[in-house]
């Protein structure tokens, strides 16, 4: 006899690729899917593990692994900017302004949340035991971006050691098909097992602002459309008048800049207009046919990305842009089969058309002006992508969350980057905005799948309507006296959501 010659290697569930997708697939859909489902064999429901399902899913391993080095990547160098940064931080990793009993609660909470202390009161511990028990050190392997440390800690400080990672979320589709094609909850799924593609929810900042515009839009209003650059009040009955203020010190206030100018540059002014004009149920109206159902409120300041939204749910709306305005549900499996190859089910999405081809072209035109003129133009300076590309920054209060879609007609991508505590951030707008924290993962992401012809991504334009009617697109002589006037250098963009 022979050896075969084959090397065993044990993988467990936090090797291999899409490990977070993994686990979403095994523990929100097949579970329930196979507990409706009889075996005929068996006369039981199908077991995930031994019954010998096939499951065909929509994830392309290529641009996963590219996806999954995006973010290992950027990540990399962003924690190791933000662990520096942390030295100097009285309160680290918290922010200055966050008070020791806020870190205490913080820190009582995320006890409370942990296996240990599950197990602890399950055995009959008493909570000053408990405490007791956590504050004693013990030998354990923690997580650092060289690898696992083998170390002596005791629990409670270790909770506050996983604090000071920062996390991502990173979801691309295609906008044509619906089809989730990569798919990144975290940065690393054997310590930080949460979700943050699909079953996290952050505050999306000015991410949220598109859909406030695609109203404006809907309603005739063209991307060249002027507006004045003047603070505007809503009165909400039985509520304070919402008066939102520009991020930049209010410079150029009272100019008239183009909505296309507006967005790029992220100006609440104008934003706060246009919500005025429709009001926020017809906001949320929109923004559930574009798939979101995320809870929103009906005031008048999500339009500055109050609402917390999954990055899964932001891309899948944006991706209707790109689309031509119909809307896909986004899947990520196509058909189940039993161990013979039988099809048990085969999955189809359903589809709304929300918004005019029309209507949708201006949204890119609208929205590419993000790219070439305002907050993501690194993604031509830095990553040297110069085809079509419409997107969005966000950036919430504080720096706590960074955000960036980005739009072209093969691959919708959107990605958050932020603390697991809202006030575990970075100090200054410059490391903490999504330009910053997020964008550079959707830019390495789709440097690399453009090197990959084998995926057969093009750079061609957005296809423009055969009639565009009277939806003016050039807004070039507008905005230039725009930039003129409010020089794009000049403003913060820094998205508060006050």
């Amino acid at each position: 006899t022979l050896p075969l010659g084959i090397i065993f290697h044990p993988e467990d569930h936090n090797d291999g690729l899409a490990p977070y997708f993994r686990e979403y697939l095994r523990e929100y859909f097949l579970k329930e899917w196979c507990s409706k489902h009889i075996n005929p064999e068996t006369n039981k429901p199908y077991n995930i593990y031994r019954d010998g399902l096939k499951i065909f899913t929509t994830i392309d391993s290529r641009m996963q692994q590219y996806a999954e080095e995006a973010v290992n990547e950027h990540m990399h160098d962003l924690q190791k900017m933000f662990s520096k940064e942390c030295l100097t931080k009285k309160n680290a990793p918290f922010a200055w302004n966050v008070n020791k009993e806020q870190i205490q609660n913080i820190m009582m909470s995320s006890m409370k949340r942990s296996d240990r202390y599950r197990s602890l009161k399950n055995a009959g511990f008493s909570k000053e035991q408990i405490l007791a028990e956590f504050k004693k050190p013990v030998n354990m392997s923690v997580y650092s971006l060289r690898g696992d440390i083998d170390t002596i800690m005791t629990p409670w400080d270790s909770i506050r050691y996983y604090k000071s990672f920062l996390h991502t979320g990173f979801v691309s589709i295609d906008p044509t098909t619906g089809f989730v094609k990569a798919w990144v909850g975290g940065v690393n799924h054997k310590h930080f097992k949460f979700d943050h593609a699909k079953v996290g929810r952050r505050q999306v900042g000015s991410t949220f602002k598109p859909f406030v515009y695609a109203l404006a839009i809907q309603n005739g209003l063209s991307p060249c459309y002027q507006v004045a650059n003047v603070r505007t009040c809503i009165e909400t009955p039985g509520q304070p008048a919402w008066c939102p203020d520009n991020s930049d010190g209010n410079k150029g206030t009272g100019k008239m800049v183009t909505l296309r100018f507006a967005l790029a540059g992220s100006i609440n002014y104008v934003t706060a207009w246009v919500m005025k004009q429709y009001g926020p149920d017809a906001v949320i109206n929109l923004v559930r046919r574009l798939g979101i159902t995320s809870p929103i409120e009906a005031v008048p300041s999500i339009a500055l990305g109050t609402p917390d939204v999954s990055v899964f749910e932001m891309v899948a709306a944006n991706a209707t842009f790109a689309n031509k305005g119909t809307y896909i549900q986004p899947s990520f499996i196509t058909r189940i089969e039993d161990k013979n190859g039988k099809v048990l089910e085969e999955f189809y999405p359903t589809s709304d058309e929300v918004l005019s081809e029309q209507h949708a072209y201006a949204m890119i035109q609208l929205m590419r002006g993000v790219v070439d003129q305002g907050t993501g133009t690194r993604l031509r300076s830095r990553y040297n992508l110069r085809n079509e590309i419409a997107g969005k920054t966000g950036t919430t209060q504080n720096n706590a969350d960074g955000w960036f879609m980005g739009l072209t007609p093969d691959l919708v991508a959107g990605c958050w980057v932020g603390g697991e505590e809202r006030s575990v951030h970075f100090n200054s707008t410059n490391e903490g905005q999504g330009a910053s924290m997020a964008l550079p993962i959707w830019g390495k992401f789709f440097q690399k799948v453009y090197a990959d012809p084998s995926l057969k991504i093009s750079k061609n334009g957005f296809t423009k309507p055969a009639n565009m009617g009277d939806v003016e697109l050039d807004c070039s002589k507008y905005d230039l006296q725009s930039a003129l006037d409010i020089p794009m250098e000049d403003l913060d963009f820094e998205e508060k959501e006050h």
